[in-house]
């Protein structure tokens, strides 16, 4: 297991503990996992993302913390939330995020995801110029989102 999966698994595990919402010192918990600052730093800002559903707060410097709150979303706000994020463009890193948040808050299975992710990849827009193919992925994956609403 890599590092940063650690971490992620350890901060979720902390979360569930405390009911959603963790403080945490960053110094603190690298000592603790035996990992340097910045690799807590990583796996916050790409683990813990609004996408996923999370509050970041953060404060640097020597009594520095990060708190993170775990946000209770319906499907339907999960759904308008990705809708609005969709709509002005998705990168294929953006959409992978999205999928692995529809799925682990199963709003979609595993292979629905494949099934998305196949139709909307690099290479499946490669025939647009690379300048159209976010926009495209976005507009495409918000039609998927209304059909899921319906």
């Amino acid at each position: 297991m890599l590092i940063s999966d650690s971490i992620a698994a350890f901060i979720d595990e902390m979360l569930n503990d405390c009911g959603g919402t963790l403080e945490i010192k960053r110094n603190d918990l690298a000592k603790r996992l035996g990992c340097v600052p910045s690799q807590i730093n990583y796996v916050v800002t790409s683990r813990f993302t609004p996408e996923r559903g999370y509050i970041i707060e953060s404060r640097r410097g020597g009594g520095g913390y990060i708190r993170i709150i775990r946000k209770a979303m319906s499907e339907d706000d999960i759904l308008m939330k990705f809708f609005n994020i969709a709509k002005c463009g998705l990168t294929d890193c953006e959409l992978e995020s999205i999928l692995e948040t529809m799925y682990s808050s199963d709003i979609i299975t595993a292979r629905e995801a494949r099934f998305i992710r196949s139709g909307l990849s690099q290479a499946a827009l490669s025939s647009l110029p690379r300048e159209l193919q976010n926009a495209a992925r976005g507009n495409s994956f918000c039609n998927i989102l209304l059909a899921l609403m319906n």
